[in-house]
């Protein structure tokens, strides 16, 4: 019996700190300058409106304001040991190809990653020997 309430304390604390990074990540909005791709889908530069399809979700909304570029996406929880000095959308630039790598939001050490999808690593992969890749951040704010 003891067990099983230890199991079920451990397990609702889990889903509060699981919670509790999503909530911290918010809805973003930001002005992105340049083309930019998400799994898949490459996105035109433009102005994003970004955050969990709903609360305690892991999938991300990334929808263009203009209403024409929208996707969604999995995430995953991402921890710093210092406070996000400001919101931002963190990119992963190779050559003149972005891809939208990590989500912050001011003053939280817990954030939201993106993994990179089978092009980004193919790509990755090819320009080793070339070059690593650049981080690129854009100052977003919360909506």
């Amino acid at each position: 019996m003891k067990r099983q309430v230890f199991n079920l304390i451990s397990l609702l604390s889990l889903l509060l700190v699981a919670g509790l990074a999503i909530a911290q990540t918010g809805n973003v909005h930001a002005n992105v300058p340049f083309s930019f791709s998400v799994g898949r889908r490459t996105l035109p530069a433009g102005t994003y409106n970004i955050g969990p399809i709903s609360s305690g979700s892991m999938v991300l909304l990334v929808q263009g304001r203009s209403g024409n570029s929208s996707m969604m996406a999995g995430s995953n929880a991402a921890e710093s040991n210092k406070a996000a000095d400001k919101t931002k959308l963190v990119f992963r630039r190779y050559r003149d190809q972005y891809f939208l790598a990590e989500i912050w939001v001011e003053g939280a050490t817990r954030g939201r990653q993106l993994p990179k999808s089978s092009r980004e690593k193919e790509l990755a992969k090819e320009l080793a020997t070339d070059l690593t890749h650049q981080r690129v951040e854009v100052v977003a704010s919360l909506y």
